[in-house]
């Protein structure tokens, strides 16, 4: 993509996953800005686990893209966040999706679905502090929420 695209073709995710209990239900949220759009979007799993909604969030944000673009991802997952920042998926890869401690690396199939998606587009991953005073971020968690609720 080239830079004229990304400019055209610039979007905001917010994504967030919440579960009841850790394994429990599970919700997840994305909320999509392009220009004056705003585009959200949510989703349950019965038996799942934090770490897999919060990834399941940006998995389903970058999926909802038609086109490649240029994307500002917003999340309050450390474990999201910092697999790309720190350059810890890089790592997993190089030694057989093991983590430091060689034992298998957690959700991989999310993660190989989510570098497949970011890959597709020039994504900027952004940590943003949780139940803070993001609005878009507390939406994210609003929408998680109420897909548990809704389906207990």
């Amino acid at each position: 993509m080239n830079i004229s695209d990304q400019a055209e073709h610039r979007v905001s995710i917010y994504t967030d996953g919440a579960c009841s209990g850790n394994p429990g239900p599970g919700g997840w949220a994305a909320v999509l800005f392009w220009r004056d759009t705003k585009k959200e979007i949510s989703g349950f799993a019965e038996e799942t686990t934090n770490q897999r909604m919060e990834l399941m969030a940006a998995i389903r944000g970058l999926a909802a893209l038609k086109k490649p673009c240029g994307v500002d991802l917003f999340s309050d997952s450390a474990y999201l966040i910092n697999a790309f920042q720190k350059k810890w998926l890089m790592a997993w890869q190089r030694n057989g999706w093991k983590n430091s401690k060689k034992e298998p690396v957690a959700n991989q199939d999310l993660w190989e679905e989510l570098l497949e998606l970011a890959g597709v587009h020039a994504v900027v991953w952004h940590k943003v502090r949780g139940h803070a005073d993001n609005v878009h971020n507390n939406r994210c968690d609003e929408l998680a929420r109420a897909e548990i609720k809704a389906a207990l």
